[in-house]
């Protein structure tokens, strides 16, 4: 599968940091002229065994397809304009939206595409979503899976001769660690050929070539917002990382478009799209649980809890993951199997998370479910982990400080403390969040609009990067924009 190089980066010290915990399982319980017809494939998309199980994976993880005939008819149709205009217009590609808020779009060389509803509701026009998919159908035209394997296959034989025919350490960790870096170098030369490549489709398909440039803005600050903090720079793990800093794609990005047209002479189809994604469901799919504000609400399950103050919290795939301002504090809240006869204090003991203090293994009761509790130390952290039992399911609250703390232990307490029943009217009021598209009004201002999104952080901000609005520009009077709305 090509890199999800348009996903919103993750916090991954976060990641890192809860590593000790072992083997997590996944929490569950996304004016020119017109362009010319589009030329049918010959055939449909081979799927092969592999490519069928990375698809039933992809769906799971992914929250399964997004059912929207609408969106589906529009995100088909840019599909075919695109494969009209490329190198090979008999190359078939299957498009699936996927239910998930997250900011993703992906490929695997079969040619089924893959793009979640969070990344079609950042987008503004069919312009961004035209560079987005020709990026992706770039990758599987110029084989970059095969090149990847293939890269990596050698990488892997490289490694293994240095490590065994080796006698320096010094010499064999810097060889392993050049030639890491040379596989990424690789992933960042195939990105940045997957862009030069989709701009130049975008434009030949009459689409507006610059929709890369502007979507891989919105990307930069819409990560930027997610991870709230300058400190923790989306970008900082760069380097290694197997797609190119934005600010870098940006610029490349706008030199490929400026060969094809001048910004003030394209269309962008930006009416349109709009009226394709009024009333999309926007964030997370309440039947996979959701965040609102400091609280995590499971209507599908029945139960909540409410994180505590500065903390912002982030529902992944994986886990519910929770981050204090300023870093010093971290959360995870997960669900694991155990066995109905094993006691939760053994649980706790039982090895999956290291240097574990035994002699602070003890039972609770919290709000009328059984619990238990422990502690653990790291190098750099110290870990407060409770494990609850709530029906058939046992749940994990596991807290990362950088010192203990009074704080950071009242912090652990109240939010295990804070860990409830859903009522029958908060299951019923358990509604999504939508994209409205509404026509701004004489008076109205960013501000004003924002005060009336729901249910989302920094509103002023979040309406902006929403928009694609830069810092100061401010709405006209006749535009239409987006609101999130309850």
């Amino acid at each position: 599968m090509s890199r999800r190089l348009w996903a919103a980066p993750a916090l991954l010290w976060v990641a890192a940091t809860l590593a000790a915990c072992g083997d997590m399982s996944r929490f569950q319980m996304a004016n020119i002229p017109s362009a010319a017809p589009a030329i049918k494939p010959s055939h449909a998309v081979v799927s092969t065994p592999a490519s069928e199980k990375e698809h039933e994976r992809i769906l799971a993880s992914y929250g399964g397809v997004y059912d929207d005939p609408r969106l589906q008819a529009l995100v088909t149709k840019t599909v075919d304009r695109l494969v009209a205009a490329s190198e090979r217009p008999d190359q078939a590609y299957q498009v699936t939206i996927l239910n998930s808020g997250a900011v993703n779009a992906f490929a695997l060389p079969t040619g089924q595409l893959y793009v979640t509803r969070g990344l079609l509701a950042l987008a503004n026009d069919t312009s961004e979503l035209s560079s987005v998919l020709s990026h992706e159908m770039a990758h599987v035209l110029a084989k970059h899976a095969a090149q990847r394997e293939d890269q990596v296959k050698q990488a892997a034989i490289v490694d293994k001769v240095v490590t065994d025919m080796g006698n320096d350490p010094e010499v064999t960790a810097f060889t392993i660690a050049k030639n890491k870096m040379a596989l990424a170098n690789f992933s960042r030369a195939q990105e940045l050929d997957a862009d030069k490549m989709g701009v130049g489709i975008s434009a030949k398909a009459h689409f507006d070539p610059y929709g890369a440039a502007r979507f891989l803005t919105s990307m930069e600050r819409n990560a930027e917002l997610k991870v709230g903090k300058p400190s923790l720079d989306p970008r900082a793990q760069d380097f290694l990382s197997s797609h190119p800093a934005t600010p870098e794609r940006v610029e490349k990005a706008e030199a490929v478009a400026r060969q094809y047209t001048k910004p003030e002479n394209s269309e962008r189809d930006r009416e349109d799209y709009l009226s394709a994604i009024d009333n999309i469901v926007y964030g997370e799919d309440p039947s996979e649980g959701f965040v609102r504000g400091r609280r995590f609400l499971h209507p599908k399950l029945g139960f909540t809890f409410q994180a505590p103050e500065n903390f912002s919290l982030d529902n992944t795939a994986q886990a519910v993951i929770g981050v204090r301002d300023g870093g010093a504090q971290a959360m995870r809240f997960d669900v694991v199997r155990v066995p109905a006869d094993q006691t939760l204090s053994d649980y706790l003991n039982s090895g999956w998370m290291e240097n574990v203090d035994k002699s602070t293994t003890e039972d609770l009761t919290i709000n009328g479910f059984p619990a238990a509790s422990t502690t653990a130390h790291g190098d750099q952290w110290q870990f407060k982990v409770y494990a609850l039992r709530f029906g058939a399911d046992v749940y994990r609250f596991i807290f990362a400080s950088r010192q203990k703390t009074t704080e950071s232990e009242r912090n652990a307490r109240e939010t295990v403390n804070s860990f409830r029943r859903l009522t029958l009217e908060e299951i019923q009021d358990a509604r999504p969040l939508r994209i409205k598209v509404i026509t701004v009004q004489p008076g109205d201002t960013v501000e004003s609009l924002s005060h009336r999104m729901a249910g989302v952080d920094h509103p002023v901000e979040r309406f902006r990067v929403l928009n694609g609005l830069d810092p100061k520009a401010q709405v006209k009077v006749r535009d239409r924009v987006k609101i999130v709305v309850d």
